[in-house]
């Protein structure tokens, strides 16, 4: 077994200097923006300066190259300490620190990817851990690299569920190459932090979870050195260094050092010259004497081509396929396409059908089990520097609960494909619990997301390839959701949505004699085309359209159909009638004048049912839009 050698005093030295270094500017940095997290960056010096000057391998000048540790700031609220950091290291200016939080700099409040050095955003509290879970697995797992994975966490963070989900991840997958550091300063925002400087039972808890677990003195580089290596020699176990500290350590002249109430405060004006000379007397050589060591060269670069699916979808005419049983088709396609491909589920894979693609590449395929929070975290951590494209699967409705980490994978810029299964009433029988009604509504709340809602096999092929594309398709939504059904749908034309551009529809039924545009999706679309043959039969047309996807929506399309039927448009949709399909639409034809929307959707919980019963009683079955279409025409 290797030996530890302590470093040698000159380098001890220089860590203590850079700590104290990593202050003052996180200090000036607040100062100069009147605002920000100084005291939580001061209990973070000494194991940033350890990290970024001692055990971390990375260059300087290409912070995102493949081949570098990579290091997540959790505690995202103590960002200039993380900006000083690389201040240091060279590739930040030391003057661009005193813009912090300005809206013409990119040293924000919290990080954001929009910086070279920073992988993933934080600052909600509670998901750095799942997405360095995600980065430990691939350079594990798919690079087969040497780089290693650092999380910087906080103490009062530890509270959040999302935590425990990632450390029992990291265990499970045996992640010897992640480190989390507990920065364990006692103080949350608004008084202590629950176990506040109870470390043994830290210990006992990281330990409990199989991990490799030291306790230090955070302020000591001595034993966070040590506690770096010892962390590399461990084989089998991720390591979680708890470590010690106080926040605003080295204020104490200031009476700011471990004292309640001054989290989130800039140091006053008339404190602050003070405490600077004090901590500036602490350094014994000004100079900058110590550099990062280099990585080894041993990961591949990106391989950033578009993804094509090898064979077109080969459903024929009348066939019967689930859309979710489809999209395990189709995943399997795409990941003999490419080796980039990657799938998660959280042991739903037998009903989302993604076991499909573990059937066919077990090696890149991950079970998060039923931690929905941690499944997206590590999909979003897996997508960083392009190293994967990955596809994460479960429920629609269980997407709810990994809400926020949504979210923060959109402020991340995170090319992650969420699908979603067993959406609306049409499932039945599992009742309200299992029925995602608000799906559609969240994604479309995302800014940067592309929702697509396939209404067959075929379109479900074509869904998969575009939304693995959407990161070079459309710069500005590298996200992409897919809501599926549990239905049997028909496919109708071999040939459809295999146009490389979004939005992408079709009009599926029309005339030169039609009175109503009805715009369904998924289920209702067949429903749709269900009421278009009864009104046929009657002597009246309607004019069917399939927006293939939510967002972006194809609004040409609606309005020149609506145009062509009087100006009369019936929406329908198994959703809640808020945020949904029908209200899509009316943003699309808001500012034209003369057409008129009506919304059919689900109004109230719902209770289990068989599927039929569920689209009658809710008005969304093909009689009840026969019904709304004469009732249209009518009026």
């Amino acid at each position: 077994m290797a030996k530890y050698h302590k470093p040698d005093e000159k380098t001890l030295q220089g860590l203590r200097d850079i700590a104290n270094k990593l202050r003052i500017h996180s200090i000036k940095a607040t100062c100069a923006s009147n605002s920000g997290h100084p005291t939580s960056c001061c209990s973070a010096a000494e194991i940033m300066s350890v990290l970024f000057f001692h055990t971390m391998r990375y260059k300087t000048e290409q912070p995102r190259n493949q081949c570098n540790d990579r290091f997540v700031l959790s505690k995202g609220h103590a960002a200039p300490v993380l900006y000083a950091a690389w201040a240091e290291a060279g590739f930040v200016k030391e003057s661009d620190l005193l813009n912090l939080r300005k809206f013409d700099c990119d040293l924000e409040g919290h990080p954001t990817p929009k910086l070279d050095f920073v992988d993933v955003a934080t600052g909600s509290l509670g998901q750095g851990l799942g997405a360095a879970c995600g980065m430990a697995y691939t350079g594990k797992n798919f690079d087969k690299s040497s780089y290693r994975v650092y999380c910087l966490l906080g103490d009062g963070e530890c509270s959040e569920g999302s935590v425990w989900e990632a450390m029992a991840f990291a265990s499970h997958y045996k992640l010897d190459n992640i480190v989390a550091i507990m920065d364990v300063n006692r103080l949350g925002q608004s008084e202590a932090a629950p176990l506040k400087h109870d470390m043994e039972t830290y210990r006992k808890r990281c330990e409990a979870f199989g991990w490799n677990t030291y306790v230090v003195d955070g302020h000591s580089v001595e034993e966070l050195c040590k506690a770096f290596w010892q962390a590399q020699q461990v084989q089998g176990k991720p390591t979680c260094i708890v470590a010690k500290t106080f926040k605003g350590k080295g204020l104490k002249s200031g009476y700011i050092e471990d004292l309640d109430n001054w989290h989130g405060k800039p140091i006053p004006k008339d404190r602050v010259d003070e405490l600077l000379k004090d901590l500036a007397a602490e350094i014994q050589v000004p100079n900058k004497t110590l550099c990062p060591e280099l990585p080894k060269e041993d990961t591949a670069p990106a391989d950033l081509s578009p993804i094509s699916l090898p064979s077109p979808p080969a459903y024929k005419k009348g066939d019967k396929m689930a859309t979710r049983r489809a999209y395990g088709v189709a995943l399997a396609k795409l990941g003999q396409a490419s080796q980039r491909v990657v799938a998660l589920d959280g042991d739903t894979k037998n009903s989302t059908f993604s076991e499909t693609f573990k059937k066919a590449f077990p090696d890149r395929y991950i079970e998060c089990f039923i931690a929905e929070q941690n499944m997206v975290g590590v999909a979003i951590g897996c997508a960083t520097r392009d190293r994967t494209v990955a596809f994460a699967s479960t429920f629609a409705a269980f997407f709810s609960r990994a809400y926020d980490q949504i979210r923060m994978g959109a402020i991340s810029q995170s090319n992650v494909n969420l699908v979603g299964s067993h959406c609306g009433v049409s499932i039945g029988e599992d009742g309200p619990s299992q029925m995602a009604l608000e799906d559609l509504a969240m994604f479309r709340a995302i800014p940067t997301c592309t929702v697509f809602y396939p209404s067959d096999a075929v379109s479900t092929e074509r869904a998969i390839e575009l939304s693995a594309n959407t990161k070079v398709l459309i710069q500005r939504k590298p996200n992409s959701y897919l809501s599926f059904t549990g239905y049997l749908f028909h496919p109708h034309q071999q040939t459809r949505h295999c146009c490389h551009l979004l939005p992408r529809r079709e009009v599926v039924r029309q005339s030169d004699t039609d009175r109503v545009t009805v715009v369904g999706a998924g289920v209702t679309l067949h429903e749709a085309l269900a009421a278009a043959d009864i009104l046929a039969s009657e002597g009246t047309n309607i004019r069917v359209v399939d927006p293939f996807t939510i967002k972006p929506l194809d609004a040409a399309t609606i309005v020149a159909s609506a145009r062509a039927t009087g100006g009369l448009i019936i929406t329908v949709e198994d959703h809640y009638r808020e945020g949904g399909l029908g209200e899509a639409v009316l943003s699309a034809v808001g500012k034209e004048p003369g057409i008129v929307v009506t919304r059919l959707a689900v109004d109230g919980v719902p209770r289990s049912g068989k599927p039929q019963e569920l689209l009658d009683f809710f008005g969304i079955s093909a009689k009840h839009i026969a019904n709304a279409v004469r009732q249209t025409f009518a009026n």
